[in-house]
């Protein structure tokens, strides 16, 4: 899930405010645009802010992830502002073989980003299964045939007047 939430933290209230129906998430990555002690050590404050990030990661089961190389991700054009980490990724709480993200200053003239970069290893796996199959025309087809026809006429349709009881129904 990628989020970018600005200087007001609208992605964040509408994340906490919100019952948000996602299911799996592996990684939040995103420009959260808060500044914060809890990952970036140079600066000296903690914001309540911060707290609700935490909390809505971790409702999503999400831990956050440390980079390799600490460095800032916003680079001020200001000289009254200073550097500042913003940009931050969440991780699934069991991929801790993964919690090695960098980030890439890059050319600081051009940019007032450094970008995130995460590296996913692809393994090769190999699933080992028993393929099951019914043979056309036999009893056991015959047998599958007459429960599933059986399982549809037990449904019962007379109440669905909406998507949720049709997709309670479904399920």
């Amino acid at each position: 899930m990628n989020v970018y939430s600005d200087s007001s933290h609208i992605a964040l209230k509408y994340l906490k405010d919100t019952e948000v129906n996602i299911k799996n998430v592996l990684l939040m990555t995103g420009d959260f645009n808060i500044r914060d002690s809890l990952w970036n050590s140079v600066f000296p404050f903690h914001s309540s802010v911060s707290n609700d990030l935490i909390i809505i990661a971790d409702s999503f089961n999400l831990s956050l992830s440390n980079p390799t190389n600490p460095c800032p991700t916003r680079y001020s054009d200001t000289a009254e502002e200073s550097n500042s980490v913003i940009d931050l990724i969440f991780l699934w709480c069991g991929l801790y073989k993964l919690d090695c993200h960098s980030i890439h200053p890059g050319n600081h003239l051009s940019l007032d980003y450094a970008p995130l970069s995460i590296e996913i290893p692809i393994i090769k796996e190999v699933i080992q299964s028993l393929k099951l199959t019914i043979h056309p025309k036999s009893d056991q087809e015959t047998v599958f045939v007459e429960e599933v026809i059986s399982n549809f006429k037990n449904l019962d349709t007379s109440v669905i007047d909406d998507s949720d009881k049709l997709e309670s129904i479904v399920n």
